[in-house]
């Protein structure tokens, strides 16, 4: 077992559950995730593994004897009528008969209807009365010759969820948790492998839990399909709720008019609309006019009659073009239905997740490590609702006065969801502050941005989207990332922050540049500079050729630091580096390149012969190629004999996984997605 798993085990026994398990118990059961977990929750929640294995068995059977498959309804009903009563899981929902004066239920599944329950029961779990909870409930059959009534009877119910949970219990254990090793719980929690993710992936995972923490918040998410945009929505929570986009009508969403009952809104706190983009799909203009008050006012009108409402609002959908593309010719809005193309509707939007930054999802993206069980982290984040930490990035920094009102209360939601689902325990350093800050005000300018292509009275707000260090008084800006990577489609490339640079001196007396903070687009990488280049997780259109190809030109001994070249990866990065320095040196001189690198026994031997036969294939053609193992470097550097040094602060490992071999950025650069680092260039 991991160590993180260990430790999970060891502050939260009995509310984790091994995450592959759900696979192996579901088999062609239709039921959410959050269903199956409680009752893994029951059996399965230890590390022990004759217990797993035990309890593997009872769930497989619960679900065999008692879930309700549609087409093996008839045979349930028989045994139900044989036995007299039977235990059963389906979805049920509970309506009204007002001309029976009377409360039934219909069963999903089952496929029987008007079946009557008590008042007791419509009033213990209000949610009834609306789309249907998953339950385990005792049905039984009673024969009647009374004419006009059911044999049916529901004897006892139960909704699928966890009673009570101790949040202060789990405040307090989050403080045995690294900020790293909880963001890869809450993954694992999410049925992902956090290996196969960068931290900004991760943020962008979290930011999909922020609507069930943070009452009354918007958040559109656009992007390619497969990449798991409603599996959150429907799946991990029993407080949400994912309709299809077409299917809403003003009666089921916020008031029936004929009834007085109130929608969905009144009893979901997460109301998703999957599928939401589509040009051509009708839609109700009145329910758009009636949405817009709602999420800018958290209210709802019948007739004379206002009500208030905490659900939050996530709307996500397919796009159909690329993102440049849409930059370029459209926006980022393009691909919704015309009446939600509506700028006064996609202002109330507090946070716009970059869809197309997510990667479609593989086999080894899941994982079958420990992560909460999915019900108990939901009974945690509704409870989390009730608290407010809008104000807490105010310790540490100011927004820019020019940010509209509207822009900071987006802002500060989505800190506030992401700092609830991190830091619960309210422990938060400056700089972990800033980085959900930073990423808080990207989300709502790239709303903001789009607005004012759309309509050009936007352009009157002079928006200044940065904030202040109030112990500084620096000012910074945030910029989208598509802003950094398309603002020059043509060039593309990112720009060096130039001096004076604030040199210090490290152990070996080099010098090292003060962090640059805002990264831009250069107009002429021929003259060359000193500066720095700072990647951004997720970023595009990165090579060696851009960031190194200029500064090789001249060089003829060349000295790559770079502790970890071992993995197969790793040799791929080296040997593109080795292809782009064929391609810039002058070969008609000798070239040497010089490999210093760390290595374990475990790879020692076979890793040296790779490297034997990379120097015998490099002198066939002019190169001098010789490396060394050294156990004490850790710094990662470029040294080039023309007079310049690249300090690289992910040495040559600048990218992400690829897809493999039918992914096209295995082979091209700057179709990969970068992992955040910093490139610095000193002039020796």
């Amino acid at each position: 077992m991991k160590p993180l798993d260990q430790k999970i085990n060891q502050y939260f026994a009995g509310k984790v559950v091994r995450k592959d398990l759900t696979k192996l118990v579901k088999g062609n059961a239709i039921v959410p995730t959050y269903v199956l977990e409680y009752l893994l929750g029951q059996y399965c929640a230890t590390d022990d593994e004759v217990t797993i294995e035990q309890g593997i068995q009872t769930v497989k059977n619960v679900i065999s004897n008692h879930f309700v498959h549609r087409d093996q309804a008839q045979i349930i009903k028989s045994t139900i009528r044989e036995k007299g009563s039977h235990r059963i899981i389906d979805k049920i929902s509970v309506r009204l008969n007002d001309k029976e004066d009377q409360y039934e239920a219909s069963f999903a599944n089952l496929g029987l209807n008007k079946v009557p329950v008590s008042d007791q029961v419509a009033k213990a779990y209000p949610k009834l009365l609306t789309e249907g909870v998953w339950c385990i409930l005792t049905m039984g059959y009673l024969r009647t010759d009374e004419k006009g009534t059911t044999p049916w009877v529901v004897e006892n119910i139960k909704p699928i969820q966890i009673s009570n949970v101790d949040l202060e219990e789990y405040k307090q254990s989050r403080k045995y948790f690294t900020k790293e090793e909880w963001i890869d719980l809450l993954i694992q929690t999410m049925g992902l492998n956090p290996d196969e993710f960068s931290f900004r992936s991760k943020l962008l995972q979290l930011t999909r839990l922020v609507p069930f923490v943070e009452n009354n918040y918007n958040l559109i998410e656009l992007g390619p399909k497969g990449t798991g945009k409603s599996h959150v929505f429907s799946e991990l929570s029993p407080h949400g709720i994912l309709l299809s986009g077409g299917e809403v009508t003003k009666a089921k969403l916020f008031v029936n008019n004929s009834t007085g009952a109130i929608g969905l809104v009144g009893f979901w706190d997460v109301i998703s609309y999957d599928e939401f983009a589509g040009k051509t799909k009708r839609t109700d203009r009145g329910l758009v006019d009636i949405m817009k008050n709602y999420m800018a006012n958290k209210s709802f009108s019948r007739g004379t009659s206002v009500y208030g409402a905490s659900a939050s609002m996530v709307f996500v959908g397919n796009t159909d073009h690329t993102v440049q593309y849409m930059l370029k010719h459209s926006d980022l809005f393009d691909a919704l239905p015309r009446d939600y193309y509506d700028t006064a509707f996609l202002d109330r939007m507090h946070a716009y997740l970059p869809g197309w930054e997510v990667q479609k999802l593989r086999n080894d993206m899941f994982t079958s490590d420990y992560g909460f069980i999915v019900d108990y982290l939901a009974e945690i984040l509704k409870d989390l609702r009730k608290e407010d930490y809008t104000q807490e990035f105010k310790r540490f920094f100011d927004l820019s006065s020019t940010i509209t009102t509207r822009d900071k209360d987006s802002i500060s939601k989505t800190f506030a969801g992401l700092y609830k689902v991190i830091y619960p325990n309210g422990e938060i350093s400056k700089e972990e502050a800033k980085e959900l800050l930073e990423f808080s005000i990207e989300c709502r300018k790239r709303v903001k941005l789009q607005l004012q292509k759309m309509d050009e009275t936007f352009l009157a707000d002079k928006v200044d989207f940065s904030y202040v260090d109030r112990t500084s008084g620096k000012s910074m800006r945030v910029d989208t990332l598509e802003e950094i990577q398309y603002a020059n489609a043509e060039l593309n490339v990112p720009e060096f922050k130039e001096g004076p640079l604030e040199l210090g001196t490290n152990q070996d007396k080099n010098p090292i540049p003060a962090q640059v903070e805002e990264p831009q687009i250069a107009n002429n990488r021929k003259f060359l500079k000193e500066g720095q280049v700072i990647l951004r997780d997720n970023q595009t259109g990165i090579s060696y050729d851009k960031l190194f190809g200029d500064y090789l030109e001249g060089a003829s001994e060349i000295t790559i630091t770079d502790p970890y070249i071992r993995l197969p990866y790793q040799f791929r990065n080296l040997m593109e580096f080795i292809e782009l320095v064929t391609k810039k040196a002058d070969l008609e001189n000798e070239i040497k390149i010089h490999l210093i690198t760390v290595n374990s026994e475990e790879y020692i031997e076979g890793f040296k012969d790779k490297l034997d036969q990379l120097d015998y294939s490099l002198e066939s053609i002019g190169i001098n190629f010789s490396f060394e193992f050294s156990d004490t470097i850790h710094d990662r550097s470029i040294i080039l004999d023309n007079g310049w040094k690249i300090i690289l602060g992910r040495g040559l490992d600048i990218w992400q996984k690829t897809n493999g071999w039918f992914d096209l950025s295995e082979f091209l650069q700057e179709k990969r997605q970068c992992k955040g680092c910093e490139v610095t260039y000193l002039k020796l």
